[in-house]
């Protein structure tokens, strides 16, 4: 499970590093991180114009995927397969991550 939790993560902050904030040296990235009971939640924000889903698909992940061989959408499916909740807030700006564990062993989030 730490393996995808880790691609979910990557996954989410390059989204908001180059979709959000179009690679701007200048614009940040935002993590923040509670644990709550037997949740993990993860806050991802950035400094874009906002993002807007093209559906709501959170009982079939695979409607994110793109019908060609372009890029687009597939991390978005990657996210709702990984995670229990994925949210936006209104603007599009803040991406809120939970994954919801049984038992709350300990994850580390640093590479030894």
């Amino acid at each position: 499970m730490q393996g995808e939790l880790r691609l979910g993560l990557q996954e989410a902050l390059v989204n908001a590093a180059k979709h959000g904030n179009h690679l701007d040296p200048g614009k940040k990235v935002v993590v923040r991180f509670s644990l709550i009971d037997n949740q993990y939640w993860w806050i991802i924000s950035d400094q874009g114009c906002g993002f807007d889903p093209d559906c709501k698909c959170d009982d079939n992940p695979d409607e994110y995927l793109p019908p060609d061989e372009s890029e687009n959408g597939r991390g978005l499916s990657i996210l709702h397969h990984i995670f229990d909740q994925v949210e936006w807030n209104r603007k599009g700006t803040e991406l809120r991550l939970c994954k919801h564990l049984e038992t709350r062993p300990r994850i580390s989030l640093l590479r030894n």
